[in-house]
């Protein structure tokens, strides 16, 4: 009879839920219902209605926002029966008569967080013949975002993906003791050097460094926009609490000429904060600290509505930003990735800058954030503490919100004659074509004031035996007269804000400067010691035996250059990597001989 019962029960329930789902009446296109119908009268006399004038062509990326809207109306609707089928469902199960026989019930399952991180996969540059390719172009990339989120990834006691692994982002992390630009006629110092690679003797690495200008005096007025993410994803220590606690430290470095907006998103988009002096901070942090998170994420929404807030605000000759803070997990809305970028790289013509701020864990889509950013003629970082907030926002201030040089691109040519083979380490993300350098609508990263940015490369010399390739059995191995002693030529171009037109530099790379890795400068050693270390992270394809200690050792003895003072801490992640590597590896067995 128990058995009878249930699977009546079960029938009606299953009756009840196919029944519930009503069909929408649907309207084919041009019918009209019959209630609505009337009798028209025909003209006698036909008018000639002149055509409509063309209205202006929407941006290319309307189209695709007006698509994704759809699409995310009808996932509502399908979402919304599904609840309120599971609602009716529930009602019926509870209503149901007892039966007088108790049932064991398993217990629910604990319900872990997904780890539904998403992260861009890039191939290493590969090595290249200098007699066949010579030439190297690449955008620079002040971002940052990948050394705080491996750096959380080791405090948390696991290795970090090795897609998370950018080897520039690692490296520009620090700020080198490179001398500076003396004025803003010349915006950055290039420096150059070569020495012996640590990980290969047989091997030379160039560095190619350059240190922004780094203005002492007032800076431009700032018209700024945090666009927070107040999503139900965002509730919890490390996301949204610590959003406000990095907003207000922002707000205590600014003046009366500043301005400052709050927008937010979730399910809707909001203005908490219109346009407010930068010195009314009781006004700001009591906005700020209204924010409360739920609901699903329209980052879409909120993007074009801090546009129009930045737009409304613009300051002439300031700096005009959006601040991103989220974890980049877009549900409903606009939520294509390709989509978004298009969007964003419409809206940088209009002066305003997007940088993004990520925050969070498992649902962390870093691919879309570092992406926007670059997109967005902002910069990228990846908060993980109020520490890391302070250094980014406070510390590095001027070098986050305040651009001296637009549409940076390196191009480096090697000589055949002194170079067999290089290769660039890092911004596999960030090359250009050859033919990219010199044209000026190409877009290409942007240098904040005081910024480091290091580039490196491994190259083999002619005759030294540090070649990987091998030779070609029907090309020709004949190698054109060296030009002088240059090894390689650097040229650079840069466009000043404001301006559309780009600038060069040009410097050549003496063969007859190379020394021995011992007689190095701190920069390189350090600069050496960190690529190192992204390469073990993500392989250790070129690296060979070094190790962590060895890495280890070498950040230390350069911690003198570093201006940032993150060296101690480096020299902890090394540890850490080197004990969490040890620890996947399993055992082998040591033969000891008699």
């Amino acid at each position: 009879m128990p058995n009878f019962r249930l699977t009546a029960i079960a029938f009606a329930v299953l009756t009840f839920s196919a029944c519930s789902t009503t069909p929408i009446p649907q309207r084919g296109p041009g019918t009209v219902p019959p209630s609505e119908q009337s009798a028209v009268p025909v003209p006698d006399v036909l008018v000639e209605v002149p055509a409509p004038l063309p209205s202006p062509s929407p941006p290319p990326y309307q189209a695709a926002l007006a698509r994704d809207e759809a699409v995310a109306s009808v996932d509502a609707l399908k979402q919304s029966r599904t609840e309120s089928r599971r609602d009716n469902l529930a009602a019926m199960v509870k209503a149901a008569p007892a039966t007088g026989v108790a049932y064991a019930m398993a217990p629910a399952p604990i319900s872990q967080p997904a780890d539904r991180e998403n992260y861009a996969h890039l191939s290493d540059n590969p090595i290249h013949r200098a007699a066949e390719q010579p030439v190297s172009t690449f955008s620079i990339d002040v971002d940052t975002g990948s050394y705080s989120n491996v750096r959380r990834f080791l405090n948390q006691g696991q290795l970090p993906p090795t897609d998370a692994v950018r080897v520039e982002e690692l490296i520009n992390y620090f700020t080198l003791a490179d001398a500076p630009a003396k004025s803003l006629d010349t915006p950055f110092a290039v420096h150059t050097e070569v020495a012996t690679t640590p990980w290969n003797a047989k091997t030379k690495l160039l560095r190619v460094g350059i240190k922004g200008y780094a203005p002492t005096g007032p800076t431009p007025p700032s018209n700024l926009v945090f666009l927070v993410d107040v999503s139900g994803s965002m509730n919890s220590p490390e996301r949204l609490p610590l959003v406000k606690s990095s907003l207000k430290l922002l707000v205590k470095q600014l003046s009366p000429k500043d301005r400052i907006s709050l927008v937010t998103y979730a399910g809707s988009t909001a203005v908490v904060l219109e346009p407010t002096p930068g010195d009314q901070r009781a006004t700001i942090e009591q906005a700020i600290d209204r924010l409360g998170a739920g609901g699903s994420t329209a980052g879409g929404a909120g993007i074009q509505l801090a546009y129009q807030q930045a737009e409304k605000a613009f300051i002439k000759g300031g700096n005009n930003r959006i601040l991103l803070a989220t974890d980049g997990d877009f549900n409903v809305g606009v939520t294509r990735f390709e989509t978004l970028i298009d969007m964003v790289q419409e809206k940088r013509k209009t002066g305003v800058a997007l940088t993004t701020l990520g925050y969070g864990t498992n649902n962390y889509n870093e691919h879309l954030m570092e992406q926007l950013a670059d997109s967005g003629d902002g910069n990228y970082s990846y908060i993980d503490s109020l520490q890391e907030a302070q250094k980014v926002l406070v510390a590095q201030r001027s070098a986050t919100l305040l651009t001296i040089a637009r549409d940076v691109k390196i191009q480096v040519e090697f000589n055949p004659a002194q170079v067999a083979e290089y290769r660039l380490i890092g911004y596999e993300n960030r090359a250009l074509k050859r033919e990219d350098f010199s044209n000026d609508q190409i877009d290409a990263g942007d240098i904040g004031a005081g910024h480091s940015v290091t580039a490196l490369y491994e190259v083999a010399l002619v005759g030294e035996g540090g070649e990987r390739n091998e030779p070609l059995r029907y090309g020709s191995e004949a190698r054109p007269a060296a030009k002088g002693e240059e090894l390689a030529f650097v040229r650079l171009r840069y466009k000043r804000p404001g301006q559309d037109k780009s600038r060069l530099i040009e410097q050549p790379v003496r063969a007859g400067s190379a020394v021995a890795f011992s007689q190095a400068s701190d920069a390189l050693r350090l600069t050496a010691a960190v690529a190192a270390f992204g390469q073990k992270l993500k392989g250790g394809t070129y690296t060979g035996d070094f190790g962590y200690e060895q890495i280890a050792a070498l950040a230390k003895s350069a911690r003198a250059v570093d201006e940032s003072e993150s060296v101690g801490e480096f020299v902890q992640l090394v540890g850490l990597a080197q004990g969490l590597t040890a620890s996947a590896t399993p055992p082998t067995t040591l033969s000891v001989a008699e």
